[in-house]
């Protein structure tokens, strides 16, 4: 093992990884053009055998066809190998020939003389037979099955590419696995067409090799005849024996690299070899093996048929079958042992505290027919999607929302779930385990058999079909996703838009603590000195509560130390911290844009709203036929927002900021309200749409 390193260091330090490949194709390309002796023939001809049972092998091993993603090159150079030797071997033999059958190395002789009996007839018959099964069966196959693979892998890429971005948009994956399985999807598409064409090489040999054998036995017989002054009998034992030695050698490797080629694009991908499937999937019903042997032993007791042979296989699989049968019945009698469970009888207690149960904060309540999905000794999907939603949430929101309690609910039906806030129903919808969900996202090209339903999520036009049908659902342009995934984007949607009443006191307290450890002097100045624990929450639910972050705490907790000894009324210190965190606010909504397209106000409009403002002793009252024409032109101008495909923000003064949000946060729940107060001065602004404007 040490040698081992130490030669792959070596040759590292030397650059020969890099120049291997060069290197290789050269020495092929040269064995073309260039004479070679017996000697080194008889070396080469070795390792183009050991070559192609080590591909072999490892094509057998892999578990999936991209775990073997260079194998399309290695039949390439295989393939050149062979023809160069073929081309070698040509030379020496019509040069050599008529000195013998080992003229052209030793491996030629043997396989001439050894695999058959030195019988050229036999030779020649042998040697077609070979061609055939690798042309006609094992090549044709494996490349029809690449062609098909590569087209479907192709027509499906889009529908794998929109469900790897539902999965990162829903929090699933991180950027980086989601960047890993789009090369994995791509890499895919590239591996199977390559295999498509890499087939034509192996045909193209097999062609080679019926064209080369014949080139050799006629151009030998002119050769041993003509300049030897052999007969025709002894020119044709020699040059037909060698050139039929030089044949098989040549495609005995190329009907194993054919193999080779037929397993990795034939096998389905999973977590097995080949191997291990063979034996999981073929010898996994007794009853099976154990029906063939007695019709193998039927068979054998015919007249006439050999017995010997029949009733010894049939005996071998009537006793491989009984103990398989035995090693079913321990393992289903010990999973019965460990599962059995005693009743105890215990005396009742009395009640007490403990007794009293607290409601959940958030909770999932799933249908017998679901509890796989959340049942930890199932290795239940859903259980990781949601750690993943809470690590999303938390890296996005900036608080670590409440654990997610599951529970089984023999009141939901079979295929139903609900999720609870508070032990308040807030969302609810059904899963089939076995099927998946097809949602269409408004430019599919057709429709799918399976039960209509819609998504729970985000309400879009769903149908929840059989998994055999997925690739013709994702080649239509459905996103397709499984149940598991279904219940967590749910799961994650509504967190998202509840995030204000997640913020109890203890997670606020939670903040302070870890906001504590790098600026403990800013937390102990704030709470209890300045301001009470509960205004600070109710500061950070006012801004959760639209659509904001708190992962600027500091900023946060910084404005309100300050400003609180001024005033303790909570929207006022909201007011504050929105200004505090206007950059942040608005590269929410306009990411990268130096211009804020947004819909402006009237200044009229803005008038006799102050002025209703301060004749309302609440200070929230607005005249209800004022409030229908601002409710009515704030629709109208959110919607020509949203067909021009910009953010429907509201730019409005900062003294009716506070009391617009508040008002058109249920009538009109799309539209997001700044301040001006709130715009950076390095922004510009422009007023695409208008509020009041033709009242």
């Amino acid at each position: 093992m040490n040698l081992l390193l130490i030669l792959q260091n070596f040759l590292k330090r030397a650059g020969m990884v890099t120049l291997a490949g060069p290197i290789l194709i050269v020495m092929i390309l040269a064995m073309m053009v260039l004479p070679l002796p017996p000697i080194l023939l008889d070396i080469l001809f070795t390792f183009n055998i050991a070559v192609s049972i080590m591909v072999l092998l490892v094509s057998m091993n892999t578990n999936k066809a991209l775990d073997f993603a260079v194998f399309p090159t290695i039949l390439l150079i295989t393939t050149l190998l062979r023809l160069s030797l073929n081309v070698a071997s040509t030379r020496v033999v019509l040069l050599e020939g008529h000195t013998g059958p080992d003229a052209a190395g030793k491996v030629i002789e043997s396989f001439g003389h050894f695999l058959v009996g030195g019988n050229y007839a036999v030779g020649i018959v042998v040697f077609a037979i070979l061609v055939v099964i690798n042309f006609v069966v094992i090549t044709k196959g494996a490349g029809r099955i690449a062609e098909v693979g590569a087209r479907f892998t192709l027509d499906a890429m889009p529908g794998k590419q929109m469900a790897i971005d539902a999965d990162l948009n829903a929090g699933l994956i991180g950027e980086d696995v989601a960047r890993k399985r789009r090369a994995e999807v791509s890499q895919e598409a590239d591996f199977y067409g390559a295999m498509d064409g890499a087939s034509k090489f192996v045909r193209g040999d097999a062609v080679a090799g019926i064209i080369i054998l014949l080139i050799n036995i006629v151009g030998g017989l002119i050769v041993g005849v003509l300049q030897h002054d052999l007969d025709i009998a002894t020119a044709a034992k020699y040059y037909t024996l060698l050139t039929i030695g030089d044949g098989l050698v040549a495609q005995i490797p190329a009907l194993v690299i054919s193999t080779a080629a037929g397993l990795v694009v034939s096998r389905v991908a999973s977590e097995q070899n080949i191997g291990q499937q063979l034996v999981g999937q073929l010898f996994k019903q007794p009853q099976v093996i154990m029906l063939t042997a007695a019709i193998i032993g039927a068979m054998g007791l015919i007249p006439g048929m050999p017995h010997f042979a029949f009733l010894l296989l049939a005996g071998a699989m009537g006793w491989l079958a009984y103990h398989l049968s035995q090693a079913e019945g321990r393992k289903q009698q010990a999973e019965e042992t460990a599962t059995a469970t005693q009743p105890v009888i215990a005396e009742p207690l009395e009640a007490s505290w403990e007794d009293v149960a607290q409601v959940d904060v958030l909770g999932l309540e799933v249908g017998y027919r679901l509890i796989a999905l959340v049942d930890k000794a199932q290795d239940g999907e859903l259980l990781r999607r949601i750690k993943g939603i809470r690590k999303k949430f938390t890296q996005e929101i900036g608080f670590l929302p409440p654990p997610v309690h599951i529970r089984d609910n023999l009141d939901l039906r079979p295929n139903g779930y609900r999720i609870t806030l508070k032990g308040v129903e807030i969302g609810s919808g059904e899963a089939y385990p076995n099927m998946l969900l097809a949602i269409n996202p408004g430019s599919v090209s057709g429709e799918l058999a399976g039960t209509q339903t819609r998504d729970p999520a985000f309400g879009l036009p769903a149908v929840w079909i059989d998994p055999a049908v997925r690739d013709q659902a994702q080649m239509m342009g459905y996103t397709v996703v499984d149940p598991g995934t279904v219940v967590a984007t749910h799961l994650s949607h509504l967190i998202s838009t509840r995030s204000a009443e997640l913020l109890g006191r203890q997670e606020v307290q939670q903040l302070l603590e870890h906001l504590g450890k790098v600026s403990p002097k800013l937390v102990e100045d704030l709470v209890p000195k300045t301001l009470p624990l509960g205004s600070v929450q109710k500061v950070l639910q006012n801004l959760l509560d639209e659509g904001m972050h708190i992962r600027d705490m500091r900023t946060i907790a910084e404005t309100l130390a300050e400003n609180a000894p001024r005033t303790q009324d909570v929207y006022q210190l909201t007011a504050l911290v929105r200004i505090a965190l206007g950059p942040a606010i608005v590269q929410q909504f306009y990411p990268s844009a130096q211009e804020l397209q947004v819909i402006g106000m009237d200044k009229e409009l803005e008038y006799i709203l102050m002025q209703a403002m301060q004749a309302s002793q609440s200070g929230v009252g607005i005249e209800p036929g004022l409030a229908d024409t601002v409710l009515r032109e704030t629709r109208a101008a959110a919607k020509a927002q949203e067909q021009m495909g910009l953010p429907t923000v509201m730019l409005v003064p900062s003294q009716l900021r506070d009391l617009l949000a508040r008002f058109l946060k249920r009538a009109v729940p799309s539209i997001r309200v700044i301040s001006h107060d709130e715009v950076p001065d390095f922004k510009t602004i422009r007023v695409t749409a208008m509020v009041g404007g033709g009242a």
